[in-house]
């Protein structure tokens, strides 16, 4: 059996990344560059495949979104000559309080709002159609996966522009910490991943926390996530970072390592600036502020699940390393 980065393949998972040609994903288009990316749909909460859990009631689930949910929502959308706009959700999502990675309770909300009308239309059995409904009601984070597949779609987009020094990926394996830049195609620069710090549940302490791990990252690098704590004041808590003050900060300085404000997606409790777009090394390095990501953190005993959340940062040697090879590639002296 080989394995291979969710990244190589046009796809990106959260956590453990884990995806199989059994799992269905959800399959997001990018229409202005025509490319496409996609995600694994989110387990839940509790025991899932993403934190390292492998036990029965993981596994029932599992083959439970295989052979119901997965096809239940294929169903559904392919119903929709267009496709579900995603853009749209997201917009309003994030004047609703979602910052799209550790929160995603409104745009779970909104999908559920549009996708229940038409489920309740097909011609299927009635429980696995209740099954469905409740299931994606009690599933706060459903809408992570598809946020995530949508960053991966815009900047798979970004990566085909081959210049330049915009980052099109950021990813952590709970080893090392890799990003990728517009200017470098393909190729990752890689450093040790850093821990994240935060709020543990009760009975979990830092010595328990595994170091980073995973591919949501890919929200932060599209500008949402940390780079768009401001929007989330109710998420500010949960992940360690104080108040609205220190979220207000937090937007703030990402604002430096940015080259522009994303129009398309304002946020209210930034006085309607869009979110940032397109982060660069070039100011990572000149300013040595790195992107803030918020992430949950699992133990690192596999099998434990998620025992906190926080916020973490890359190491500044990945865009140290890419900067440099770009110049290289330039021919510039470095």
């Amino acid at each position: 059996m080989q394995f291979i980065p969710c990244h190589h393949v046009d796809a990106v998972g959260p956590m453990g990344g884990i995806t199989s040609a059994n799992m269905p994903v959800v399959v997001v288009e990018n229409r202005t560059d025509g490319n496409r990316a996609y995600c694994t749909m989110n387990e839940g909460i509790g025991a899932v495949l993403r934190f390292g859990a492998y036990s029965e009631e993981v596994v029932n689930r599992l083959r439970w979104m295989r052979d119901v949910l997965g096809p239940v929502l294929s169903k559904a959308l392919q119903t929709l000559d267009e496709g579900m706009n995603l853009n749209v959700i997201v917009a309003k999502a994030i004047a609703m309080g979602d910052e799209f990675h550790q929160r995603n309770i409104a745009a779970s909300l909104v999908f559920l709002k549009e996708v229940s009308p038409i489920i309740v239309s097909l011609e299927i059995d009635e429980k696995e159609r209740q099954e469905v409904i409740q299931f994606l009601a009690d599933t706060d984070q459903f809408f992570l996966n598809i946020m995530m597949a949508s960053a991966k779609a815009v900047m798979d987009g970004a990566r085909m522009i081959k210049e330049g020094t915009i980052v099109t990926a950021m990813c952590r394996n709970g080893e090392n910490f890799g990003i990728r830049i517009s200017g470098m195609g393909d190729e990752w620069f890689t450093a040790p991943v850093n821990t994240p710090q935060g709020l543990y549940f009760t009975g979990y302490s830092g010595e328990d926390a595994n170091p980073d791990i995973g591919d949501s990252a890919i929200t932060e690098t599209f500008g949402v996530g940390g780079m768009a704590m401001i929007a989330a004041p109710a998420v500010t808590r949960f992940v360690g970072t104080g108040g609205f003050g220190d979220a207000l900060k937090i937007s703030n300085e990402m604002l430096e390592i940015v080259i522009d404000q994303n129009p398309n997606f304002t946020v209210p409790t930034w006085d309607f600036q869009g979110i940032c777009l397109g982060i660069d090394a070039r100011k990572v390095v000149e300013t040595g502020i790195t992107p803030v990501i918020n992430t949950g953190i699992a133990h690192k005993k596999a099998g434990i699940g998620q025992i906190g959340a926080g916020t973490v940062t890359p190491p500044v040697a990945c865009f140290e390393k890419a900067i440099t090879a770009y110049a290289e590639k330039l021919g510039l002296t470095v």
